[in-house]
C-alpha cells in the first residue's frame, strides 16, 4: 500500500526522538510537510536534516516546553495563526514513574498539564482549518496502560485514560466533517523511555538492567520489543485517506502484550 501525503501538513510532538521522531520521518517520506515539536533545539536540527525532501517538502520546528503549560499554550496560539495542520499527533513525553502512595494532588495536575492540556489544547487550535477542509487526522500516541494499569506509572495510566476518553467524546462530534481522531496504545518499544524506567527499575530491584529487559521481552508474546519504525507505520497509515472509516479507536501497538481486548 502507497501512502501519499503529499500536500498534508504535519505536527508532531515529541519527535525529536524515540518514537515521535520515527514518525515525523515517515510522515515526511510519505510526502508530508512536517513541523517537529519537542524541547531540545540540537536534537530537532539534527531530525530535521533527516527528513525526507523529495517532494518538495518543506519542513521546520518548534522548540517548546510541555511542562510549562501557559507558555506552550500561548506559543501554540502563535505557531496556528501562521500555519495549518491536516494531521496532528499529539504526543509528549511521559510524567514521572511512580506507584499512587506515592503522588500528590500536585503531581497529578503537573501530568495533567503535560498529558491532557496539551493535547486538548493544541487539537482546538487545528480543529477550525480541518473542519473548513472537511478533512483532518488526529492522532493521540497513549499506553496500554489505559485498558492494563502499570502500577509503577500511576500518573501517565491516569492521565492517559483521561485522554483517551475525551478522544472518543470529540470523535463523535467531528466525524460528519470527515475528521478523524485514534488513539494508539504504546507497549514496549526500543526508546530512551524504556531504558530509563528499566534503569530505574533494576536499581530498586538490585538487578541488572540487562536483566530487565530480557524478562520485559520475555513477558511479550513476540518475544521482543518494539521498534520505534514500527509505531510509525501505524500512525502513517492512520494519517492516511485509506483509513478514512476508522476513528474514535484504541489501538494497541504491543505485540501481542495485553491480554483483554
Amino acid at each position: 500500500m502507497e501512502i501519499n501525503l503529499s500536500g498534508k501538513s504535519a505536527l508532531v510532538g515529541g519527535s525529536s526522538k524515540g518514537i515521535g521522531r520515527a514518525i515525523a520521518e515517515r510522515l515526511s517520506a510519505s510526502g508530508a510537510n512536517v513541523t517537529l515539536m519537542a524541547s531540545n533545539t540540537s536534537r530537532l536540527e539534527e531530525v530535521i536534516g533527516q527528513l525526507d525532501t523529495t517532494k518538495g517538502q518543506k519542513h521546520q520546528y518548534l522548540t517548546v516546553d510541555f511542562n510549562n503549560f501557559a507558555a506552550f499554550e500561548e506559543q501554540m496560539k502563535s505557531y496556528f495563526l501562521k500555519n495549518t495542520v491536516d494531521v496532528l499527533v499529539n504526543n509528549t513525553q511521559g510524567p514521572a514513574a511512580g506507584g499512587a502512595l506515592e503522588k500528590s494532588l500536585d503531581d497529578y495536575q503537573t501530568a495533567f498539564d503535560l498529558l491532557f492540556k496539551c493535547a486538548v489544547a493544541t487539537t482546538q487550535l487545528a480543529l477550525p482549518h480541518m473542519q473548513k477542509e472537511q478533512w483532518g487526522r488526529i492522532i493521540n500516541v497513549a499506553s496500554i496502560s489505559v485498558r492494563e494499569p502499570l502500577n509503577y506509572l500511576a500518573l501517565s495510566n491516569s492521565l492517559r485514560a483521561a485522554l483517551v476518553t475525551w478522544a472518543k467524546s470529540l470523535s463523535l462530534d467531528v466525524a460528519k466533517d470527515n475528521i478523524t481522531i485514534n488513539n494508539t496504545l504504546t507497549g514496549y518499544f526500543d526508546t530512551e523511555r524504556i531504558a530509563q524506567l528499566n534503569a530505574q527499575k533494576a536499581e530498586k530491584m538490585g538487578v541488572k538492567k540487562e536483566d530487565v529487559r530480557a524478562a520485559m521481552e520475555a513477558h511479550v508474546p513476540m518475544q521482543r520489543i518494539g521498534r520505534p519504525e514500527e509505531y510509525a507505520n501505524l500512525v502513517c497509515f492512520l494519517a492516511s485517506s485509506q483509513a478514512s472509516y476508522i476513528t474514535g479507536t484504541n489501538i494497541p501497538i504491543d505485540g501481542g502484550l495485553l491480554k483483554s481486548f
